[in-house]
């Protein structure tokens, strides 16, 4: 009987309850010995107080099983992230309502794939770009710093010992442009992801990123590690995002970076004992934003840990194919 009542449309079963209520209003004048009189006296109002309370209270318990899976369905469209993609509504309830249901999941669908691949688009064009400058500075700003390095090194012999000096400082920021052009082209475009692998990209990374902050990182990267080139740039591309934050906003003395898999996944971790991000830096960052993006066009899971003042956990978790 519950099953078949469960299964019932959605305006029958509200219709079931209000008739139900109404009927036990029937049943109860009819048969209970109430009278009431003109004017009401104390006694039948407070009589018909407790009946009018009961009727509510049916009519809520009545209606609240019926109207229970619009509750979850809405409370599943309000609480939906478009940057975490897999959350479905639950098909539960009478056919009006799975119906419901399952029409907002198929647009759940055709959202999140479109999404997917007009994101997995933006990022080849985008890495395209990137290579598309970092060879720019290399070739154009790299090599016109060097030409500026050996010409200083030609005037070395022939100016005055007073310039000295100041033609030792013109070399040494010379250098220093050149190194950091070459630095911002290898970030733009990272090689060793290209020809060494993943493991080994990520390790210097590391290195790299010891030499700027002088904050020693623990590495435990497992090697070889088997993804897909689009699965790998992603990996590369948190973790250096990752790292980037770090070096900005922690303030952390350590770091570990940590890259593992098994059979059913591929996960990376980056770890510091920073001071945490503040609540709204989850939703308004555009690193962490950028990093959920790059998740999302892979199907990977993005987690992020960061109690105030305890440091920070950022782990991106790759299924495997099926």
């Amino acid at each position: 009987m519950r099953r078949r009542l469960l299964e019932l449309p959605l305006f029958w079963r509200v219709f079931a309850a209000n008739a139900s209520v109404l009927l036990l209003a029937f049943a109860g004048l009819v048969l209970a010995p109430i009278t009431v009189s003109v004017p009401v006296g104390a006694s039948e109002l407070v009589v018909l107080a407790a009946g009018l309370a009961a009727l509510l209270a049916a009519n809520l318990l009545l209606l609240r099983p019926a109207l229970a899976p619009l509750d979850e369905l809405a409370e599943t469209m309000r609480t939906h992230d478009p940057l975490t993609p897999g959350a479905r509504a639950q098909l539960s309830g009478d056919a009006n309502v799975v119906a419901l249901a399952q029409t907002f999941n198929d647009m759940l669908d055709r959202l999140e794939s479109e999404r997917r691949e007009s994101a997995r688009q933006a990022l080849m064009v985008q890495e395209a770009e990137r290579r598309r400058i970092a060879r720019e500075l290399h070739d154009e700003v790299g090599q016109t710093l060097t030409g500026v390095m050996l010409q200083i090194e030609g005037l070395a012999a022939e100016i005055p010992a007073e310039l000295r000096e100041q033609l030792d400082e013109l070399r040494e920021t010379a250098r220093e442009g050149t190194e950091e052009v070459r630095r911002i082209a290898r970030q733009l475009r990272p090689e060793a992801l290209e020809e060494l692998g993943l493991s080994s990209a990520l390790a210097a990374l590391a290195s790299a990123f010891e030499r700027q902050t002088r904050v020693p990182v623990l590495r435990t990267l497992d090697q070889p590690i088997i993804a897909e080139p689009e699965q790998e740039l992603v990996l590369y591309r948190v973790a250096q995002e990752a790292l980037t934050n770090v070096a900005r906003h922690a303030a952390a003395t350590h770091v570990e970076l940590a890259l593992s898999e098994d059979e059913r996944a591929i996960r990376l971790v980056v770890r510091d004992d920073g001071r945490g991000l503040p609540g709204h830096a989850r939703t308004s960052s555009h690193g962490i934003r950028g990093m959920r993006e790059r998740a999302m066009l892979i199907g990977a899971t993005l987690g992020i840990d960061s109690p105030p003042g305890e440091g920070t956990t950022i782990e991106l978790v790759v299924p495997r194919s099926p």
